[in-house]
């Protein structure tokens, strides 16, 4: 799933809405700590404890920022009372547990080393397959969350069956992805943009740019049923989003965004392969079927010059101003300027982004 890479939330130069987030996270790790529900040992609530901070708080937190930029955009107004802020918070945290469930058991499944600069959560000493039954944890925390907190409110089943109905979509783009992969004999052919676009929308564009808005809207007493153009939309956005990663894998400044890109190496089904493939001839493809998918830095070098020679960073950039003006003429469609607002912003943080 999608890795979330950058500094802890909340860190260096953070302004009051951040800081007040970070400490939202804090009375709700509290609560689940004192969970009524279980029987806690002193061992076992050390634990949870342990495995919450290592796991839940540790990204950028973008996408449970973004529950409360959206609900500030739906209402009209930068200022939250107390306990909007608080509801606003607490859904997007439930968006960040979400986040560290799926990368705890995605980590496992790709036998990874590190996420976001420390060892995965399995590679910890003593912790191992345990990990698997705290992604379990994980998930049934935000029922546990929604439980406490919104049980009362008239949207209640709605944010349940947002939250199941999102988990589902985002486990049947994993499976697409490990199946497409990881699995078997590595064939090229497998590889095609109905294919990748398949893999982004229900691996990553759910829960990462439908959820947060989604919550925002339920929060704000919306009946999602009539957003179903708001939900395309941020689909789409969430596909260009990681056309955008698969892009600056290959091209980005290792320094700038973080880290050194491997989707070559890795065997990805990136977009630049596909588009490779739609354009190659048939010389072309032989280059791409003997090198794609090898650790060899000479392999990785001869995939890259062939992109070079296709002319890839063009295709690129021709694609992102296309998707721009497609998605701001969708946005621009929508009948509430508030609605608007929050797809603007959305997109405005992501065009040509460069990390």
């Amino acid at each position: 799933m999608a890795a979330a890479n950058g500094s802890a939330c909340g860190g260096g130069g953070v302004d009051k809405e951040k800081e007040e987030f970070k400490q939202i996270y804090g009375v709700l790790k509290e609560e689940l700590l004192r969970d009524p529900a279980f029987e806690f040992t002193d061992s076992s609530r050390q634990w949870i404890d342990r495995m919450l901070d290592y796991n839940v708080p540790g990204g950028k937190c973008n996408r449970g920022l973004s529950v409360v930029d959206s609900y500030k955009l739906l209402k009209g107004t930068n200022v939250l009372s107390q306990e909007e802020m608080f509801l606003a918070s607490t859904l997007g945290w439930c968006v960040e547990w979400l986040q560290a469930y799926f990368l705890v058991l995605d980590d496992i499944m790709d036998d990874s080393h590190t996420r976001r600069g420390q060892p995965c959560w399995f590679r910890v000493p003593q912790v191992g397959s345990i990990a698997i039954n705290d992604g379990v944890i994980l998930r049934n925390h935000i029922t546990r969350m929604l439980r406490l907190h919104f049980r009362g409110k008239l949207y209640y089943a709605d944010l349940l069956d947002l939250f199941n109905e999102v988990e589902f979509k985002t486990a049947s783009g994993q499976l697409l992805d490990l199946i497409t992969t990881h699995e078997g004999e590595k064939d090229l052919n497998k590889y095609n943009i109905g294919v990748h676009r398949r893999i982004v929308q229900y691996k990553t564009s759910y829960y990462s740019f439908y959820l947060p808005v989604a919550c925002a809207l339920l929060l704000s007493g919306e009946d999602l049923t009539k957003y179903g153009a708001v939900e395309d939309i941020l689909v789409k956005m969430g596909i260009y989003f990681q056309v955008q990663d698969d892009y600056l894998d290959c091209y980005g400044d290792p320094k700038f965004i973080g880290k050194i890109g491997t989707d070559i190496e890795d065997y990805k089904c990136s977009w630049l392969v596909v588009q490779a493939l739609e354009r190659a001839d048939e010389s072309q493809k032989s280059v791409l079927f003997e090198n794609y998918g090898k650790k060899d830095p000479a392999c990785v070098a001869k995939v890259k010059s062939l992109y070079r020679e296709l002319n890839l960073e063009a295709v690129f950039l021709d694609y992102e101003n296309e998707s721009y003006k497609k998605l701001i003429a969708d946005i621009e469609a929508q009948p509430s300027i508030a609605v608007q607002n929050v797809l603007k912003s959305f997109l405005h943080k992501i065009y040509k982004r460069q990390k």
